[in-house]
C-alpha cells in the first residue's frame, strides 16, 4: 500500500484494565479503584489504514500486520473508520533484543 492511498482512520489500543493480578485484593481503607492502570486505552488519531478498510461493518475483525487482532468499532462513519485492539501480539522481537542485551 503507498500512503497516497492509505485512508485515515483512528484506532484504539485497549490494554490490562487493572495493574494487578487480583485487584480486589486490597489493604483496608482501599478498593479496587485503586489498582485501575491509566494506560488501559490509548486512543491514536490520524492513522493511516488499507484503503479496503474503509468500508468495514462493525464488528468485523481484521489483523493489523505486528499490531494485532482488532474489530471495527460501531462508532466508525463513512470516511472515519475506528478499530479496537482485541489481541495484542506477542513481541518476540523484544525479548529476543532483550536476551541478546543480556548476555
Amino acid at each position: 500500500m503507498s500512503a497516497a492511498h492509505a485512508i485515515n482512520g483512528e484506532v484504539r489500543l485497549y490494554d490490562r484494565l487493572f495493574s494487578v493480578e487480583d485487584p480486589e485484593n486490597v489493604p483496608e481503607g482501599r478498593t479496587f479503584l485503586d489498582h485501575l492502570n491509566p494506560n488501559s486505552l490509548e486512543v491514536v488519531r490520524d492513522c493511516r489504514l488499507e484503503p479496503g478498510l474503509a468500508s468495514a461493518r462493525p464488528g468485523a475483525r481484521v489483523q493489523f500486520e505486528r499490531l494485532g487482532y482488532f474489530c471495527a468499532d460501531p462508532d466508525s462513519r463513512p470516511g472515519a473508520p475506528v478499530f479496537n485492539r482485541t489481541v495484542s501480539l506477542r513481541d518476540t522481537w523484544a525479548r529476543i533484543a532483550q536476551k541478546q542485551g543480556g548476555e
